[in-house]
């Protein structure tokens, strides 16, 4: 599959303002199962532009802003390709993982920080919620439990598309029973690191009706760390496994390490007039090698 993805993030200020550097989390993360084929990225007012990449390997690109403005436009604008086979769970049955997993020492002291709760403070709240939704636990198959909270995370809280800044915590978020993509992970990666599974937050994109029809903004999803199976990523939002259609563009232990688009102005509160974010998303035709 190859998707085109425009991404369109526009601020708009009452008056002539001046820019810090701000962090863009926007290019794909590439590996077996995604490339990138081609990335422009446009960006208003003047600028320069470096690439970096974080410790969480997310290419990141740091912009320093060379001139004052009214406004500010970021257009990221990608043609990706998700490689096949994307493996679903039935290719790996026989490498089932027991749940709660015994991760490797080796890899211990990075599995360890991915179980940290990112809310701490919310721990008798989301264990509550476990204890008593959480039924479908397999003692001899950790990711079809992961599976099982994705679903639970779906049915308990409904999908509200929010623009206020940062997250809801966990216990926020069952106690509104609604929230965003972003709520929604959040809460997933805090509720398995809370039964002793590696979990971290990813950031991307979501190729579907909403995005073709030019009205999506970027998404938001939870990975989860199997022995042997890696990182399996699980989106809350629709309550299943993800697929060829997402893809992911940054991963961290705590949201705010990933947020698309960062940075500050200089000016007052009132200065800043309105903030609009699209995401446009389409199909492309496969390569011509690729239909040989």
């Amino acid at each position: 599959m190859r998707i085109h993805i425009e991404h369109t993030t526009t601020y708009h200020y009452a008056r002539v303002v001046s820019f810090g550097r701000h962090r863009l989390v926007i290019r794909p993360r590439e590996g077996h199962d995604l490339r990138v084929e081609r990335m422009e990225l446009r960006l208003a007012p003047a600028h320069r532009v470096m690439w970096i990449r974080d410790v969480f390997g997310n290419s990141i690109a740091l912009v320093d802003w060379l001139e004052p403005a009214s406004s500010l436009t970021i257009v990221s604008d990608i043609d990706v390709e998700r490689l096949a086979p994307f493996p679903g769970r039935e290719l790996h049955d026989p490498w089932r993982v027991s749940f709660p997993p015994h991760y490797d020492p080796l890899e211990m002291p990075v599995t360890d920080v991915y179980r940290v709760p990112s809310f701490a403070e919310d721990t008798l709240a989301v264990r509550s919620w476990l204890q008593e939704a959480l039924t479908s636990v397999l003692p001899d198959d950790a990711e079809g439990t992961m599976l099982a909270l994705c679903e639970l995370v779906r049915k308990t809280v409904v999908y509200r598309r929010r623009s206020e800044k940062g997250v809801q915590s966990p216990a926020q978020t069952l106690r509104l029973g609604s929230g965003s993509c972003r709520d929604l992970a959040t809460l997933m990666m805090d509720a398995a690191r809370h039964v002793g599974v590696s979990a971290r937050f990813a950031s991307g994109y979501f190729h579907c009706s909403a995005s073709m029809s030019g009205q999506a903004s970027t998404h938001a999803w939870t990975e989860i760390y199997l022995p042997t199976l890696g990182w399996r990523g699980f989106d809350p939002t629709t309550g299943a496994a993800v697929g060829l259609t997402h893809v992911v563009t940054g991963v961290s232990s705590h949201p705010r390490g990933v947020m698309p688009v960062a940075g500050v102005f200089a000016g007052s509160h009132a200065d800043f007039t309105a903030m609009n974010v699209t995401v446009k998303t389409e199909e492309l035709p496969l390569a011509a090698d690729a239909r040989t």
